[in-house]
């Protein structure tokens, strides 16, 4: 996210931005001539329309393949996925119609267990932004699945009660959102929305999370987050009870 989205934005955020590796190797040729070879060509992105993007600079925290991109991407129904925590269930409701590029993705990557094993690193508990924040595999906020796709963010969303000035949209209680670092920049990293929250509609929203998949929030949020020797209350951070989704599965 910007400033403002790294949920100050600080939140959800941090997808990766690709960038592309360019490498100038000295070669030598028949009769000791030295030759400079081409600079890489740009990674290619998969054909179909949802054209994911291979991002070099930030490798996949995991291996995993890029996602498949039929020239229909389904965009019609919903699909269940459930994320079985150390803390509880999180049933999550996907739908194909707000965002078919991103349904597709996620399951992919539940798939291939990109999700498995992994911690949900950051909670926040902003008064206008309470958000729990899953999806890197190496635990830093960092991480990745190797590509990017680009936003299909929501467009009917109403404003946020607490903003006067009309920018920021009411992303409410029970949302499942990507989290990015910018335009187009979605990979694997999401959040959830544990009450409401007010961003600018920055974040694609794909999904709900059941009752069940609240009430393991509330009790997330209820621990409260990880103090440091910097900060010793603070409102953005670890969780104070670890949360790690063990397995990721479609279905209930």
């Amino acid at each position: 996210m910007s400033s403002e989205t790294r949920p100050h934005v600080a939140v959800p955020l941090l997808a990766r931005l690709a960038g592309v590796a360019v490498t100038a190797a000295a070669l030598v040729a028949a009769g000791g001539v030295a030759a400079v070879a081409a600079p890489a060509a740009d990674p290619a992105p998969t054909k179909g329309p949802c054209a994911y993007t291979p991002t070099p600079d930030e490798p996949a925290a995991r291996p995993v393949p890029l996602p498949p991109d039929p020239r229909r991407t389904p965009d019609r129904g919903t699909v269940r996925v459930t994320l079985r925590t150390n803390q509880g269930p999180i049933g999550l409701t996907l739908d194909r119609e707000q965002a078919p590029c991103t349904v597709q993705s996620f399951l992919h990557l539940t798939r291939h267990r990109f999700y498995d094993r992994t911690p949900c690193h950051r909670l926040t508990a902003y008064p206008t932004l309470k958000v729990l924040q899953c999806g890197d595999p190496s635990g830093t906020g960092e991480g990745g699945p190797g590509y990017r796709y680009r936003d299909e963010l929501p467009t009917d969303l109403p404003p946020a009660p607490t903003d006067p000035t009309g920018v920021r949209r009411l992303y409410a209680r029970g949302t499942l959102a990507m989290a990015n670092a910018g335009p187009d920049t979605n990979g694997s990293q999401f959040f959830l929305v544990q009450s409401d929250s007010a961003l600018r509609p920055n974040y694609t929203v794909f999904g709900q999370i059941d009752a069940a998949g609240l009430a393991t929030l509330d009790r997330i949020a209820a621990g409260g987050i990880a103090a440091t020797p910097e900060d010793p209350a603070p409102v953005d951070g670890a969780p104070a009870l670890p949360v790690e989704i063990c397995r990721a599965k479609r279905g209930r």
